[in-house]
């Protein structure tokens, strides 16, 4: 794996999806002495003898109650197995180790109050493939994380479990394995871990990069569509975006353009009589410019988001306070959650209209379902339902997690974002999606096959090839389920994208 450095508060979208996708997250060595200061600070005010929220006080309700010095190490330990409520199935591994990239950013700003030990702790936990289990339910977006931020913590200081090069056992086993101690934490130390909105941000990640895959390969598989159905692509002209303006419409069109660019499919019905496409085919730069427009603000957020200090209180040494606010309240996370799906499902949405369309003898020309000997074979016929099951199911979990909200800790959280499981939800939708979008790749493709051994563009040419080494052209009917999945695994890697070129995209 490359090595990724990890630099609190100047981190682009393009290290977090590099780090996603494998890259090592290294914690940057910059960093140590404003940690060191803040914790410093931290042991100024208990030294002061002042009541200070989180390092010497209890927590939500009971932050009235004041705690001896004594058992302020006790005190952390206990907040950390008491907040280990997590249920359901365990998050993915690679989504944990996005998490521990996170949170040792958000502790990197120094304004945590933590040590510079604690931080090695969690780097030398992803050094040495121990990573803890999270269960994926239990979050409601604030005051952060903190079930399943309380499990990140817990494997740190020997409790709950992790994994060690993939295999499930306790916590402290996996640590002993890897030649690791538990954490022994310091004052604050247990509300810094378990306060923040990093694994929603985490998961908010995933569900981008992974709808971002499915819209690139949708430019493509649209443009397959295009070819498939003899469409024009007259309704890219460039000068109709710019009188729009939409920067996401103009990029989709130009798109499109370059990918039609030299197909002998397009010339030859240049002088047909066809007026105007569906909007499936005609309006893909207004829906997927739209989309990217979309996922590109929500990108912006979440980088934002991922830089940012989101535990509570926040220590500034310059004055020596440590001050109680809410930026644990993980709302903007929560939004572009919400917009991710909704981009999800208008890209799966127009995609199934194409499939409709292509296997549709009455408005494609193709043969009905996509078979050369329909009757006796039903060709695309399933493969089609299959997509508006999917789009359907994505509509569905598409309803917005950030408009709910349920008060919580004797009413002292009485407001929350729903941001976990809202972003949870994006990885089964990038899933559909992927599935969609390879489904509309195999019948567009399909569909080209029929026009008499014309060829498309250089471009669309060389993704249609990389389509065609793992799924073979359709003539009698087959199973069908392995084909499907070796189409969503293109979108899902990139191979289609990457094999027709320079696509625009968000990270």
């Amino acid at each position: 794996m490359s090595a990724i450095t990890v630099t609190p508060g100047a981190m682009r979208l393009a290290d977090w999806a590099a780090i996603y996708r494998g890259g090592a997250p290294k914690i940057g060595a910059g960093a140590k002495a404003a940690v060191d200061a803040a914790a410093q600070t931290v042991d100024d005010l208990i030294a002061s003898g002042r009541a200070v929220y989180g390092l010497n006080t209890g927590f939500g309700k009971l932050a009235q109650t004041r705690i001896a010095d004594d058992e302020l190490a006790t005190l952390q330990e206990r907040l950390v197995l008491s907040h280990a409520a997590g249920v359901g199935e365990a998050l993915p591994e690679r989504i944990v180790r996005l998490i521990l990239a996170l949170k040792m950013a958000s502790l990197g700003r120094g304004a945590s109050g933590v040590r510079w030990t604690t931080i090695e702790a969690i780097q030398a936990m992803l050094d040495g493939d121990v990573l803890p289990v999270i269960p994926s339910q239990g979050s409601v977006g604030a005051s952060g994380d903190l079930a399943p931020l309380a499990h990140m913590s817990a494997a740190l200081i020997g409790a709950g479990e992790a994994t060690w090069k993939g295999e499930r056992m306790p916590a402290a086993d996996a640590l002993a394995k890897a030649g690791l101690e538990p954490v022994r934490l310091g004052p604050k130390e247990g509300l810094a871990l378990l306060n923040g909105t990093q694994t929603s941000t985490a998961l908010a990640l995933a569900g981008l990069f992974e709808v971002e895959a499915g819209f690139k390969t949708a430019l493509v598989s649209g443009a397959f569509s295009v070819e498939a159905a003899k469409g024009s692509v007259a309704p890219f002209d460039k000068r109709i975006h710019a009188l729009r303006g939409h920067p996401g419409q103009i990029a989709v069109a130009a798109a499109l353009r370059d990918l039609l660019d030299g197909s002998a499919i397009l010339a030859s019905h240049a002088d047909c009589e066809k007026i105007q496409d569906p909007y499936c085919l005609r309006c893909q730069p207004q829906v997927m410019g739209a989309v990217m427009d979309l996922l590109d603000q929500a990108g912006t957020v979440l980088e934002r988001e991922a830089n940012a200090v989101t535990d509570n209180p926040l220590v500034f040494t310059d004055t020596g306070e440590a001050i109680s606010g809410g930026n644990f309240h993980a709302e903007p996370v929560a939004f572009a959650a919400d917009q991710i799906a909704m981009a999800a499902c208008e890209i799966g949405s127009i995609c199934e209209r194409r499939v409709a369309l292509l296997t549709d003898p009455a408005v494609s020309g193709l043969p009905a379902f996509l078979t050369p000997n329909p009757g006796i074979n039903s060709g695309f016929m399933i493969a089609h339902v299959t997509a508006a099951a999917l789009v359907s199911e994505n509509k569905q979990k598409a309803w917005p997690a950030s408009v709910d909200s349920i008060p919580t800790s004797a009413n002292q959280e009485d407001h929350v974002s729903m941001a976990t499981h809202g972003a949870f939800r994006l990885l089964k939708m990038a899933e559909n999606l992927h599935c969609v979008v390879g489904i509309e790749a195999m019948s567009a493709v399909q569909g080209m096959d029929f026009h008499d051994g014309l060829t498309s563009s250089v471009r669309l040419e060389r993704a249609r090839k990389t389509l065609r080494d793992k799924v073979p052209a359709l003539s009698d009917d087959r199973y069908f389920a392995a084909d499907i999945d070796q189409a969503r695994r293109l979108v899902a890697g990139g191979a289609l994208a990457v094999a027709a070129g320079d696509l625009p995209g968000i990270a």
